[in-house]
């Protein structure tokens, strides 16, 4: 009953949403999420500031893991080449895959799905400009920290100018670490995947990849631990504004696409008025119906003749066995009737075998 119920929901849904328009919605989200990590990139001094006091805070607080993780890929290759290539290509690559899968699988869930994760991303793009940071990797040299994309980046397609391909640093913000929207678009990934996944290994790698991805850009020093907790923080304000501004948009929609509704709804009243008629079709039927009908009619008079002819006979043969019996003279209640039931009734109880008085007869007395 549910899958019967679900389907043309999940129809209706993909009937709303159409890919011709939600791709160039995506593609304006990603190209405003790109301007604005490009607009803050000339403020260098003051995003290596807010970097090195992000690091205090987090010493002061003693929860500064980067530096461990950072040692680690750094000194073990098999575990800093692929956190290189996770961080440069995850990002890109299981996002998108995940719209789409909602898209395909999960019609009805997509549309708060994709709204939560852009106004989150928006929400990152004010970080993103109000806040300038600079990465671990970007601090200055006494910090201890080493640019573990830089180190292994002959084994991938990135320089040293973070996930850019090489030659194309200046397509790249490197001053937009807080919030790390690795983290968050991560969190939103795993979340999406162990909600909606079926299947256990889908639920468990919706747990494993948020975690991973917070390791990876903690370890590479592309971000601090600060940065990933301010990526869980915006992905959670953008959850909280996702269904008031789905709401917000249906009530616009409602108001000022209206009229366009009712002149659709018209023009296809029109077009079925137009369209030609063919209820002259189930004309035989019709006359089957009325044929099969009408011989239904004509037996059961038939079926009624018989039955009454049956009881006639019935009664006939009922007279005949009459006429045909001998008459008993219908006795008067005299003396002689009550001794013939007196002579029955002791009868019954008295010798057997004595004869009945005849009619009319005076019963003696012994």
């Amino acid at each position: 009953m549910t899958i019967t119920a679900t389907a043309p929901r999940a129809a209706a849904y993909r009937g709303r949403l159409r890919w011709w328009t939600e791709l160039p919605l995506i593609a304006v989200v990603y190209a405003l999420y790109s301007g604005a990590r490009l607009l803050v990139r000339g403020d260098v001094s003051g995003a290596v500031q807010h970097g090195a006091d992000i690091l205090h805070f987090e010493q002061i607080v003693h929860l500064d893991p980067e530096h461990w993780f950072n040692r680690l890929f750094t000194d073990h290759a098999f575990l800093g080449v692929p956190a290189d290539f996770a961080y440069a290509s995850l990002h890109y690559i299981v996002t998108p895959t995940v719209l789409v899968w909602l898209w395909r699988r999960r019609p009805t869930h997509y549309r708060t799905a994709r709204t939560w994760l852009m106004l989150s991303t928006l929400i990152g793009l004010i970080g993103f400009t109000l806040l300038p940071t600079a990465p671990p990797r970007l601090l200055t040299g006494h910090h201890g920290f080493i640019d573990t994309m830089a180190q292994y980046g002959s084994y991938g397609w990135w320089g040293s100018d973070a996930s850019a391909p090489r030659g194309m640093g200046d397509l790249t913000n490197q001053y937009a670490a807080m919030p790390s929207l690795h983290v968050g678009w991560s969190l939103w990934c795993g979340i999406m995947l162990f909600r909606y996944g079926r299947h256990w290994t889908v639920r468990t790698l919706g747990v494993i990849y948020p975690l991973m991805t917070a390791f990876v850009v903690m370890g590479t020093a592309n971000h601090y631990l600060l940065d990933a907790a301010a990526g869980v923080a915006v992905m959670g304000v953008g959850f909280l504004l996702a269904r008031p501004a789905l709401r917000m948009v249906d009530a616009l929609y409602a108001r000022f696409g209206s009229g366009r509704a009712a002149a659709d709804v018209a023009a296809s009243g029109a077009a079925s008025s137009q369209a030609p008629s063919t209820s002259s079709a189930p004309a035989p039927v019709a006359a089957t119906s009325a044929a099969s009908t009408t011989s239904t009619a004509e037996a059961v008079p038939d079926a009624k003749g018989s039955a009454a002819a049956q009881d006639g006979g019935v009664r006939e043969a009922g007279r005949a066995r009459s006429a045909s019996a001998p008459s008993v003279p219908r006795q008067s209640p005299a003396r002689g009737d009550r001794d013939d039931v007196r002579g029955e009734v002791d009868g019954d109880g008295g010798e057997a075998g004595a004869a009945p008085l005849p009619d009319g007869e005076p019963a003696g007395h012994n």
